[in-house]
């Protein structure tokens, strides 16, 4: 389950209290009722450095941790609102924001002591903005991000390759420390030009939504080859951008892509104290899912989700990254081991096809 509690701004109300009082009690509305899991979205907007050491703060001081609980922390395409405003001179700024307490963190645990604890709790870097505004078409003519000074707002692709560049070399090197790792999980394919998903097709390591995937079906079919994970919410998109009996959801679970439900701003879109069990129920009765494509269902959502190899491990089985039934504990995800197995027979189908009969198969899921 996804969760935004960024419309509030954590410096006011002497200093986040009163924000991180109900997030303690949502934190223990999620204890108690055992087996729902959250993955919350805070924002770092890049208008100062200074931002990160703030959060940490906010999370430390608060001590606002949870075993259900991880966060993910977005970033607002906004560079032309902070121009405007006078905050920052390029693109550049913006990216020196976001990235470089990241690094001098990672270098050096004690320059920021709070942030180095927070960041064991982060699990996913997220972009988030609404796709529908029009943009420049991105060109090899395009300035960098340190030439890039004009009011304009850098197309989606632009802020996706330097994100992704700049997180992957972060990750190389928290690797080499043995710190825990951020992965690229943007918002993409809700609704604007299918080269967004063209563009985290080659960055992410799964998406939120993907409803677009229905306009390209070369992209879908790339999608379903590389098993990148689409968390979708139907009732999210169908208060925005897609009537829900419109939405792609059981045709790409039929196809064998990687889907999951999730919920998205539950305090705007959802109106029970259950999102998520919202989110499942109703797509249910509209689609006729039966208990085994829930189930099915709720095993992508672990899998996808930035928790721990002993969590995963807990909840879906000690071989879960395995391919096929052989990574299925039938007895934890209440999968059937066909259903798993006719997954994995059809994909390596499509791989041999489209490799000529030269596929490689990983023996484990990435």
């Amino acid at each position: 389950m996804r969760c935004n509690i960024s419309r509030w701004n954590i410096s006011d109300l002497e200093r986040g209290r009163f924000l991180a009082e109900l997030t303690k009690q949502v934190f223990s509305d999620l204890e108690a009722s055992k087996y729902q899991m959250a993955e919350y979205r805070v924002s770092i907007y890049g208008r100062k450095q200074s931002e990160w050491d703030q959060l940490a703060s906010w999370i430390v001081n608060n001590e606002l941790y949870s075993e259900n609980v991880v966060w993910l922390i977005q970033l607002p395409r906004l560079y032309n609102v902070y121009k405007e405003m006078g905050i920052v001179t390029s693109f550049q700024n913006i990216l020196d924001n976001i990235f470089l307490p990241l690094f001098e963190v990672t270098v050096d645990p004690d320059s920021h002591p709070q942030l180095h604890v927070f960041l064991k709790q982060v699990v996913g870097l997220d972009l988030v903005d609404d796709e529908s505004k029009p943009e420049r078409r991105p060109t090899k003519h395009m300035p960098t991000p340190a030439q890039w000074t004009n009011i304009f707002n850098p197309a989606y692709s632009y802020y996706v390759y330097y994100c992704y560049a700049n997180l992957y070399t972060l990750n190389k090197l928290r690797e080499s420390k043995g710190m825990t790792i951020i992965k690229f999980r943007p918002h993409s394919g809700e609704a604007g030009d299918t080269d967004h998903l063209a563009a985290t097709f080659l960055t992410a390591h799964n998406i939120a939504h993907g409803i677009n995937l229905r306009k390209s079906p070369v992209l879908q079919y790339l999608y379903y080859l590389a098993q990148i994970g689409l968390a979708m919410s139907p009732l999210s998109n169908n208060s925005l951008f897609l009537d829900y009996h419109r939405n792609p959801f059981p045709m790409f679970f039929l196809r064998g892509l990687n889907v999951s439900l999730s919920t998205d701003d539950p305090l705007q879109i959802h109106l029970t104290k259950e999102p998520l069990v919202e989110e499942y129920s109703i797509a249910a009765s509209v689609w006729k899912l039966s208990s085994c494509d829930l189930c099915e269902i709720a095993r992508n959502s672990v899998c996808q989700s930035g928790f721990s190899h002993a969590f995963k491990s807990h909840w879906i089985g000690k071989e879960y990254y395995k391919r096929g039934p052989d990574g299925n504990d039938i007895q934890r995800t209440n999968v059937p081991h066909i259903r798993l197995e006719f997954r994995d027979m059809i994909w390596r189908e499509e791989m041999q096809q489209v490799c000529l009969g030269k596929a490689n198969f990983p023996k484990y899921i990435d």
